[in-house]
């Protein structure tokens, strides 16, 4: 028996998930980007960037936008939210990534699925540090730290 992978493998996992990535810092743009789509669901979603943005290796970018894609996707699925907020922390050793929202505060449980077990399993892969939990104030926050080495 073969063991299994470290990180799942998404057959519908976009090719270019980089600049996908590189997308969810322009919420204006005309990509469809990620933060911008959850917004057309009528969810008010908000982006801040801190740091100086720079390249990141590719296994980092794919990451964080899974992060940020799935993070966004259970709050329009689950948590009955109104407003999110999107925030990307830039740092010379490290990328930052927090998803919060101001719905029910718990991840479904109804619905079946590898979210919250996949960015685990991702971000442990590169080292780095993952939160998912209910907020004290309400809502859901999902929070990752991603240890990276710029590439420029």
């Amino acid at each position: 028996l073969e063991p299994p992978p470290l990180v799942r493998d998404d057959p519908t996992e976009p090719g270019d998930l980089v600049a996908q990535f590189e997308a969810v810092l322009d919420p204006v743009g005309d990509r469809g980007d990620l933060v911008g789509s959850a917004g057309s669901t009528g969810l008010d979603v908000t982006l801040t960037v801190d740091g100086q943005p720079g390249a990141v290796p590719v296994a980092v970018g794919r990451t964080a936008y899974r992060i940020v894609q799935e993070a966004l996707t259970n709050v329009t699925r689950h948590a009955a939210a109104t407003t999110a907020s999107v925030h990307i922390d830039h740092r010379p050793d490290s990328l930052g990534i927090r998803v919060e929202d101001n719905g029910t505060g718990a991840p479904a449980t109804t619905v079946p699925g590898i979210g919250l077990l996949g960015m685990r399993e991702r971000v442990s892969a590169l080292g780095g540090q993952l939160r998912a939990q209910p907020r004290e104030e309400g809502g859901f926050m999902v929070e990752a730290r991603l240890p990276v080495e710029r590439t420029s």
